[in-house]
């Protein structure tokens, strides 16, 4: 599978494509099984119970990536993994006429989810062994912008398709997500066949000897980040920044499916994909962007974490206007729905990124500052799962009025997490003096 011209093809013809790729798979999993199962009659508790603890997945992917690096290439795993994942899919609209297609779909969902974050590690060590440090700059953003391109796909994408052969064309839903999944799984397979001639091999610096020597290292690495001064206090800063946000990913957008008679919104799967998948995309997109500018124009510093903060989490309190005027009888037109969700995400990307930012200047610079993130990245993951999955099942229980009350509380951890956040390394965010 290797291609020895692989590793000075244009990046444009292979970044944009490996991008993509990474995601689609997330974004099903993430979010389009949540819709599906929404639309085929299951409550927010079983939904969240049954898929929030899936993206621990990608929280796990520091344990295993170093063995990859043991056998064959970077490149022979991404096609392997998306292949994989296409077959599984294809599954997935096999299996959803059976009476425990639900099951079998979760079962099938954790595989998925492990064989997207094996390819997660080999786009991105490709990525990292095949362009100098100035072409990785260059094309740094092209990877975000991409990423969220996989995700339109298929949060807007492949729910519009579905809702149309629903609405438009009177399948039943069953038959309907079963053509909309096989369009993902149709998608993911053409992205093989292209990777397979035109996606690098991806180099390898040093191949591991035997699992001993990944195992001593990867203790070393662990070790070497408690020592970090003032880890701890950075650590709950990691955990608690997303308190509220946790709360609202899963649960928002069921929400804008639910019907108007149990509270929601009631959108169908077609404008659900407009509203929550395409706008919701594209102001994300351009949120964090601005997010960047705001934190390289001022730098990291206490004042502008906590600002970040605020802009994160107040926000939520659209969801407490959308969720106090949804109810039966009450039919809220798409530009009010949609001016509302619309902050909500542009404050969102907005914040966040400062929590990246905090991860990656002051917990993880040393000697293994690669890994290192990535603990912390997978450290702030975890801190998602059990708040996404308390989500549905305390939503169902307050009802919608009261839940995303809650919501707004719940904001309070994360802005005291951000005035008390340490910063052991101090960073100069002057302007370099001219020459």
């Amino acid at each position: 599978m290797s291609s020895p011209a692989a590793p000075v093809r244009n990046p444009w013809l292979w970044v944009p494509s490996s991008y993509l790729g990474e995601g689609i798979p997330f974004a099903m999993v993430i979010w389009v099984a949540g819709t599906m199962f929404k639309d085929l009659g299951h409550t927010d508790g079983q939904i969240t119970l049954a898929t929030a603890s899936i993206g621990i997945a990608w929280s796990l992917k520091p344990l295993w990536a170093a063995f990859l690096d043991m056998y064959r290439t970077k490149k022979f795993f991404v096609l392997l993994m998306e292949v994989f994942m296409a077959l599984l899919l294809a599954g997935i609209a096999a299996c959803l006429p059976l009476p425990n297609y639900f099951q079998i779909t979760i079962a099938v969902l954790w595989v998925m989810a492990f064989a997207s974050a094996t390819q997660d590690i080999c786009v991105d060590g490709i990525y990292i062994t095949s362009l100098d440090e100035k072409r990785q700059a260059a094309f740094i953003g092209v990877q975000g912008v991409f990423w969220n391109v996989g995700r339109l796909f298929g949060t807007a994408v492949v729910v519009w398709f579905a809702g149309s052969l629903k609405e438009d064309h009177g399948m039943s839903a069953t038959a309907a997500w079963g053509w909309a999944l096989g369009l993902a799984a149709v998608t993911l397979a053409g992205l093989a066949a292209y990777h397979w001639f035109i996606l690098p091999t991806g180099s390898i610096t040093v191949r591991p000897k035997n699992t001993a020597e990944i195992a001593t290292t990867f203790w070393d690495s662990i070790v070497d980040f408690f020592r970090k001064e003032k880890i701890w206090g950075m650590l709950v800063f990691v955990f608690l920044f997303r308190s509220s946000e946790g709360l609202l990913l899963i649960e928002g957008p069921l929400f804008l499916q639910a019907a108007t008679d149990v509270g929601g919104i009631g959108l169908s799967l077609k404008q659900k994909g407009i509203i929550d998948g395409t706008i919701s995309t594209f102001v994300s997109l351009g949120a964090g962007l601005l997010g960047g500018m705001f934190m390289a124009r001022f730098g990291l510093k206490r004042n502008t974490l906590v600002f970040m903060a605020l802009c994160l989490n107040l926000p939520h309190i659209t969801f407490v206007i959308l969720s106090q005027l949804a109810g039966p009888g009450h039919t809220l037109s798409l530009w009010t729905i949609g001016t509302l969700v619309t902050i909500e995400k542009f404050g969102y990307s907005f914040g966040f990124v400062a929590n990246m930012l905090y991860m990656m200047q002051q917990i993880s610079p040393g000697k293994y500052h690669m890994t290192h993130y990535a603990f912390c990245t997978a450290l702030m993951n975890l801190m998602l799962v059990p708040t996404q999955m308390i989500s549905g099942p305390l939503a169902d229980h307050l009802g919608y009025k009261t839940y995303f009350i809650v919501v707004m509380f719940a904001a309070i951890p994360s802005i005291l997490a951000a005035w008390f956040a340490p910063f052991p390394r101090k960073i100069d965010h002057r302007e370099p003096a001219a020459t």
